[in-house]
């Protein structure tokens, strides 16, 4: 796992990796990274029938440890059936708690991925919100981890590397979500090509 709290070196480190990547993007991953959000939060709309706060809260919630086309399957099927399922007991209750009314900040861990996942839908161009996912923090660290732990749960690890996209957003100019979404686009296509040719990325 990286340090808690890095130094001012290691923190540049996970900067310059991050504008590495971006720098690696083809104009097509660009675009389809800075259109991430929005999509998401028109989607988000639309399976919570004009609510895209309950929808976004729901998405975010089921989130975990899901690809995104089931991500979307499973939060789609919640809100269609009205009750969540196809995820572990602690993410069904806050996507329950959501869709019976719940404010979704009320429910979700603000401070870690899940409820940064949640803002940045809800509202793609709000500047504070960074969604950190194992994809975004192996960018920044420089190395793909594979299934390894990465220690997001920890707030400080995970305002380190959000701090960092931050810093690496503002030298282009662009809102950290849109930075992180292409840079993930980046990340998730190498290793479905290293996958592909049987290359390790542990």
């Amino acid at each position: 796992m990286i340090p808690s709290n890095p130094s001012p070196t290691t923190r540049r480190r996970y900067r310059d990796n991050i504008l590495a990547a971006y720098e690696r993007a083809t104009e097509d991953q660009k675009l389809r990274g800075k259109a991430w959000y929005p999509v998401a939060h028109d989607l988000a709309e639309m399976i919570g029938q004009g609510d895209a706060r309950m929808g976004a809260g729901v998405i975010a919630a089921l989130s975990a440890n899901k690809s995104w086309p089931e991500n979307v399957k499973i939060a789609t099927r919640a809100l269609g059936s009205g009750k969540a399922t196809g995820h572990v007991k602690d993410a069904i209750l806050k996507a329950t708690r959501i869709m019976n009314g719940a404010d979704p900040a009320d429910v979700l861990p603000m401070g870690v991925k899940t409820g940064n996942f949640y803002r940045c839908i809800l509202d793609p161009s709000d500047p504070e919100p960074v969604c950190i996912d194992r994809h975004a923090h192996d960018v920044a660290v420089g190395r793909t981890f594979g299934n390894a732990y990465r220690g997001l749960s920890s707030k400080s690890r995970y305002a380190a590397l959000a701090d960092a996209y931050r810093v690496a957003a503002a030298r282009l100019g662009i809102l950290p979500s849109e930075l992180q979404a292409i840079v993930w686009v980046v990340q998730i296509e190498s290793v479905r090509r290293a996958d592909a040719y049987g290359y390790s990325h542990g």
